[in-house]
């Protein structure tokens, strides 16, 4: 009569291993759970992901312009002993290719087109002057010469391009913003100030 009660000892002893064998791995599943997409918690992440985005627009144009003013540098440097420039020349030329950082604009600033349109100005300007001394008549001094040329031409051809990715990450951005600023609002902290940031083409929405 003992073996039916080992029978089901054993039986109860097997249901029990399941069941704790399941809870385990719902446990583990649980950690690989995604975030409900209505969530606070899921609409920070995702505006984090856009707010990324934009800052890595940013950081490439910026980036790529900060490159055409260091190889104007270069360029300059290189043409110091040529014949035919002068020192004042240089020195004018160099004065306003410094500059040119002190004056640009920020993700904040260029909601004022005036501070984009003197930027672009200024560093036109420099251009326009530079080209006809570094190679005169299309032909630079030295090989040097001739590859800075091209690099700031090269440079100074993608910004265009770099503000048009730019204003495309800050549609996204400000779309997002838009749909869920209460939630982002509650967050608190550097949440609680967001606003819509501004576009290279003004007036755009």
């Amino acid at each position: 009569m003992a073996f039916p009660f080992v029978s089901r000892l054993k039986s109860f002893l097997f249901a029990s291993l399941v069941l704790a064998a399941c809870a385990a791995s719902c446990k583990r599943d649980g950690a690989k759970t995604v975030l409900n997409p209505a969530s606070t918690a899921a609409v920070k992440a995702q505006f984090e992901v856009l707010q990324d985005s934009v800052d890595l627009k940013w950081r490439n144009m910026t980036e790529s312009d900060d490159q055409k003013i260091g190889v104007t540098r270069l360029l300059l440097r290189e043409l110091r002993n040529q014949p035919g420039t002068t020192p004042a020349q240089l020195q004018g030329l160099e004065r306003a290719n410094n500059r040119l950082k002190a004056i640009r604009y920020n993700q904040e600033t260029m909601a004022s087109s005036d501070l984009i349109d003197r930027y672009d100005n200024a560093q036109d300007s420099l251009l326009t002057a530079l080209y006809p001394v570094a190679a005169p008549n299309g032909q630079a001094p030295t090989e040097n010469a001739r590859n800075f040329v091209e690099g700031i031409q090269q440079l100074d051809a993608g910004v265009v391009a770099f503000r048009v990715q730019y204003d495309h990450a800050v549609h996204q951005y400000n779309d997002y913003l838009r749909l869920h600023l209460a939630e982002l609002q509650s967050l608190g902290g550097k949440y609680a100030t967001l606003k819509p940031l501004p576009f290279f083409t003004i007036g755009a929405k």
